[in-house]
């Protein structure tokens, strides 16, 4: 009981520790060691809080509780107003709300609009050559030439191919190699268009 009459007249909240304790532990020495670590605490007078169960209900103050019942008599202009005085007066800037996991819509929604105004032309690397019609006079040596300049025809191949016009000579073929062959057929009396 010596100990407890030294220690209580230092600090508070030793003496709830070693009343504590002592009903716990029945010897004052180890009380006081137990309890040598609240010494560097600070001191208050403000009781310990009570646990509460993990189910029971959360208990708010009674100044939080007056002012969201006043806040929820609030008409839709009045909170917006609220909504507006409390973003000055704390200094919070103006952010768009977005639902839990979304992302962010401002910066990722201008960077695309700034994408699609960059976004550059489409420049065009695949061509489709095109023989419209032919000479008549000059389908022989179209048809020669169709066989030379195309891979896997035959002559009688070459020649149903020509008979068969207007048709696609080749699809998805640089531009390069499209003219070259939209001249070879011109010159033996073809008429070819480049896509």
């Amino acid at each position: 009981m010596q100990a407890l009459r030294s220690v209580a007249t230092s600090n508070y909240s030793a003496l709830t520790c070693l009343m504590r304790q002592r009903v716990l532990a029945p010897t004052s020495m180890s009380v006081i060691h137990n309890c040598s670590h609240l010494q560097s605490r600070n001191m208050s007078a403000e009781p310990l809080a009570v646990p509460t169960p993990e189910n029971a209900p959360k208990v708010y103050p009674e100044k939080i509780q007056t002012i969201v019942n006043q806040i929820s008599q609030l008409t839709l202009v009045e909170v917006a107003e609220l909504n507006a005085l409390l973003k000055t007066t704390l200094n919070i800037p103006d952010a768009p709300m977005m639902a839990f996991g979304a992302a962010p819509g401002g910066p990722a929604a201008a960077q695309e609009e700034e994408e699609e105004e960059l976004e550059p032309v489409k420049v065009q690397t695949s061509f489709t050559l095109r023989m419209t019609k032919y000479d008549e006079s000059r389908k022989v040596p179209l048809i020669k030439e169709v066989k030379a300049k195309l891979e896997g025809f035959n002559l009688v191949q070459a020649k149903k191919f020509v008979e068969s016009c207007p048709c696609v000579v080749k699809a998805d073929i640089p531009k390069d190699e499209a003219e070259q062959l939209a001249e070879a057929f011109k010159a033996v009396g073809a008429e070819c268009i480049v896509e």
